[in-house]
């Protein structure tokens, strides 16, 4: 039985310059999903007996990562090969056998990663992404997740040790197929991984002595199922109710401006009162906070106008939705939004699909298309002339139509008028 001591003895040596193994196998994908994460040292290494070299460092957090250990004209080398499970035992034993042959052929791997040491890595890559762009776009908060959940085991790779076949593994690892129904998983995330890895690659080659190749272009992506959900009449009044029931009023009021406005989540969250046009009853969002070249605007309803009205009343500050974060503004409803959903015994709905009700019920009511992309601040070529020849009376009075049949439909149509 080992002691404590021996214990540390035998980690620190497999953390230490000559990589004594801690243990030999043959590696399966099952024995390195159970591999023990080390407590005394900052990473621990365990060794393939089926090709030279090839080990698997595993550190406190549980990240695992594939190298090659040999000793090269005498000095020892760990180069690393690759994220696992992202890349799989038979990928890195594949690399592994590939350096061992350039090793053979007086070649040193290790001399390329020595060289990529001085360039830049995704991770500051992204970051400086957002510094210079990312933090604008509506969807950061998104980005950052992505990142976090699928590409931080490839945060400190540099950008040059990049190629297609990783990419493209990437993208089939997220969106695999799940063997108890047969279906993909993962799609979306899948596609938003790769398109924000291009969107980097592309970046950098203008931001950036990095002039390679993008190997995150031309992926082709998985085949998305567009959705089609939104609130319709039998289930607006259970719907309203849940709301009126919330007891943060704050985050009531901002369902409610969602749903009757039919901005993006993310601009009402960031809405502030300078923004907000009162004798023409008009939102104005900057270009830099939407989806879009040019500056939006919103028509507000009476409905809405009354709803401002209240909140300002009581506010302090810019923001028309403060929030406790570093922004000053609601960052993330979702605890509120599931607390209503489970009242109003709905499922697979989102925030996003608050915009759709509004569109859908101005379709309803008997809008034209260039009305409702008016009013949702939509953008495309064939329309823009349309869209510029509109001004925001008859989408303001398509909208009040839409809204006020939602309303009525939800049996609150007087739910306002005490608040």
């Amino acid at each position: 039985m080992l002691t404590r001591k021996h214990a540390k003895t035998r980690e620190i040596s497999a953390e230490g310059s000559n990589l004594v193994a801690t243990s030999r196998f043959r590696f399966t994908h099952r024995r390195l999903n159970t591999l023990p994460l080390p407590t005394l040292v900052k990473r621990g290494y365990w060794y393939d007996d089926q090709v030279p070299g090839l080990a698997i460092g595993v550190n406190r957090g549980g990240s695992k990562t594939f190298l090659l250990y040999r000793k090269i004209s005498g000095r020892p080398e760990r180069v690393p090969i690759g994220p696992y499970p992202t890349l799989s035992v038979d990928e890195a034993r594949t690399r592994a056998m590939e350096m061992n042959v350039a090793i053979a052929g007086g070649k040193n791997p290790a001399d390329k990663h020595r060289k990529l040491r001085a360039e830049a890595t995704l991770e500051e890559f992204f970051a400086a992404y957002g510094e210079d762009r990312g933090r604008e776009l509506r969807t950061w908060n998104n980005l950052e997740s992505i990142f976090r959940c699928h590409l931080s085991p490839w945060r400190m790779r540099k950008m040059s040790d990049f190629t297609k076949p990783d990419v493209l593994r990437l993208h089939r690892h997220i969106g695999a197929i799940d063997p108890r129904t047969g279906k993909r998983k993962g799609t979306y995330a899948a596609n938003r991984t790769i398109e924000l890895l291009c969107a980097l690659f592309n970046w950098a080659s203008g931001h950036s002595e990095w002039k390679g190749e993008n190997p995150a272009s031309n992926i082709p992506p998985f085949k998305e199922r567009k959705r089609k959900r939104f609130l319709d009449g039998t289930k607006l009044p259970d719907f309203f109710k849940a709301l009126a029931d919330e007891p943060n009023e704050s985050m009531r009021d901002y369902m409610l401006v969602s749903l009757l406005t039919g901005a993006r989540r993310a601009n009402v969250q960031a809405m502030r009162w300078d923004e907000i046009n009162w004798p023409r009853a008009e939102w104005l969002i900057p270009a830099e906070k939407a989806k879009a070249d040019e500056d939006i605007q919103i028509a507000l309803t009476p409905v809405v106008v009354k709803l401002l009205r209240n909140r300002k009343a009581n506010a302090i500050g810019p923001w028309v939705f403060p929030g406790r974060g570093k922004t000053g503004h609601l960052v993330e409803p979702k605890t509120a939004w599931n607390r209503i959903l489970k009242r109003a015994g709905l499922t697979n709905l989102r925030l996003h699909d608050l915009r759709r009700t509004l569109g859908s019920w101005q379709a309803a009511t008997g809008a034209s298309l260039p009305i409702i992309g008016k009013s949702l601040g939509h953008e495309s070529l064939q329309a823009t002339k349309i869209y510029s020849q509109l001004n925001l009376d008859p989408v303001r009075e398509a909208v009040t139509r839409a809204t006020d049949a939602m309303l009525l439909a939800g049996g609150i149509a007087g739910m306002l008028e005490g608040k």
